[in-house]
């Protein structure tokens, strides 16, 4: 079997579905799903960000008690995007959607964000991945889903007409992260003062609820009055000022090494070779900051070829493991079945909630981590393998063996091959390999 093709199924995609077959051409593979089409199709009904918020503003209205108007959507989006990790013919594409989402992290512990946090995704993540970073960082800063979130919606200018009425003032939450995660990073070296400079350019940026199509709205009289000056480059005052200092943020040399970290971290491994790095932010600073042109960079490493360098996350676990059992066979586009308790993306969310990565439920906003000792302790390991037992008992009809040999290839041992073969059930043979060392990496 080729290790490489291997490789890229694992490292870049999501793991193997089922016994489908292995690219002949993996570098080939991972490209065409860069300069392709999106192929994901959601149903209709998921609806928009503007649809959550009225459903949002009702139930505030109504005062309606257990979240019945936010939740079925909630859950919808839920179901239908975590089943698309599991049905999608473009893992790579689909690795890079939730790697992004995860870097721009808005979480439903924050409660107003139940109602857009899947519009969010597709609206302002998705349709960027093979886009430039800038524009993403625009329609992340502009999207209702992330002004409630980090509470922008309500950060009004101290001498703003607005500010001087109600005597409010700024917050700075969206400003401090969109600087120390988002963009530059702290080695950029910027100062509280441009945090509070930058947090005054991005005052009136909000969400009006009210409106017929409700969303994001510039409010210029809770707009702090005057040039501010960020990081050395002065702004005017007004709705502009903010769109041209996110497109500094967005194109700043320290945002590239920053975003080349991280997606090292992601791709090759927990502490990726300088020179990987080095070569992702220079394929950002020549691309003017292109997503698609640095990730056909990372197919181009080395490094990132060395298989099983990295430790899965419970996300990544579980969705290997799911499209191993190809239990994720019902494409998005097809009707739901009757019980959405049990469609493969309510499995998958169950799951991820069960190993402490629960869905959009990051605790803070620098996100999920990456790395393995954040999920690599023994009580870890143990409750991967409960809850690979008890996925094994509900396979049926599948070798242990053959989706062993289709997985894991060259890199299984002889060793967990001859457990798996003298498993004393299936159920025990499915739990040996998804407990076994080499299937928790990839």
């Amino acid at each position: 079997m080729d290790t490489q093709a291997m490789t890229a199924v694992d490292r870049f995609g999501l793991g193997r579905r089922g016994t489908e077959p292995l690219p002949d051409d993996p570098q080939g593979w991972l490209r065409d799903q860069l300069t392709g089409p999106d192929r994901i199709i959601f149903p209709t009904t998921l609806g928009t960000s503007a649809d959550g918020l009225r459903a949002l503003h009702a139930q505030r209205m109504q005062k309606l008690p257990g979240n019945p108007l936010v939740k079925p959507l909630l859950d919808a989006e839920a179901s239908a995007q975590l089943g698309a990790l599991l049905a999608t013919d473009q893992p790579f594409r689909e690795r890079l959607v939730w790697f992004w989402a995860n870097h721009f992290t808005v979480s439903i512990r924050q409660g107003g964000t139940q109602a857009v946090v899947g519009p969010y995704i597709r609206e302002a993540i998705r349709p960027h991945v093979t886009g430039r970073f800038a524009d993403m960082l625009l329609a992340v800063m502009r999207h209702p889903a992330m002004l409630l979130y980090l509470d922008n919606a309500g950060s009004v200018g101290p001498n703003s007409p607005a500010g001087l009425r109600s005597h409010r003032g700024l917050n700075e939450n969206l400003a401090r992260e969109c600087l120390e995660l988002h963009t530059v990073s702290p080695a950029a070296g910027y100062a509280q003062a441009d945090v509070t400079s930058f947090a005054a350019i991005l005052t009136g940026w909000s969400v009006d609820m009210n409106a017929t199509e409700p969303g994001f709205v510039f409010r210029p009289r809770a707009h702090e009055p005057g040039p501010k000056t960020l990081m050395g480059r002065t702004f005017p005052e007004g709705e502009d000022g903010g769109v041209q200092a996110l497109a500094f943020l967005g194109t700043h040399p320290a945002t590239y090494r920053h975003i080349a970290t991280q997606l090292a971290v992601h791709f090759v491994s927990d502490t990726p070779p300088p020179s990987v790095v080095a070569a992702l932010a220079t394929a950002l600073v020549r691309s003017d900051g292109d997503l698609g042109a640095v990730s056909r960079a990372l197919v181009t490493q080395r490094a990132a070829w060395m298989p099983r360098t990295k430790f899965r996350t419970p996300w990544d676990y579980t969705v290997a493991a799911l499209r191993a059992l190809d239990l994720g066979a019902r494409s998005s586009e097809d009707a739901a079945p009757p019980d959405p308790d049990h469609t493969p993306g309510h499995l998958l969310r169950a799951a991820m909630a069960f190993l402490g990565q629960p869905v959009w439920t990051a605790p803070l906003p620098n996100g999920w981590s990456d790395r393995a000792a954040d999920w690599a302790q023994p009580a870890d390991i143990m409750a991967r393998t409960d809850w690979a037992y008890r996925l094994s008992a509900h396979a049926t009809n599948v070798d242990p063996v053959a989706i062993a040999e289709a997985v894991l290839g060259a890199a299984a041992p002889s060793r967990t091959m001859t457990a798996i073969h003298h498993a004393g059930s299936r159920q025990d043979g499915l739990t040996i390999l998804f407990s076994s060392p080499e299937f928790q990496r990839r």
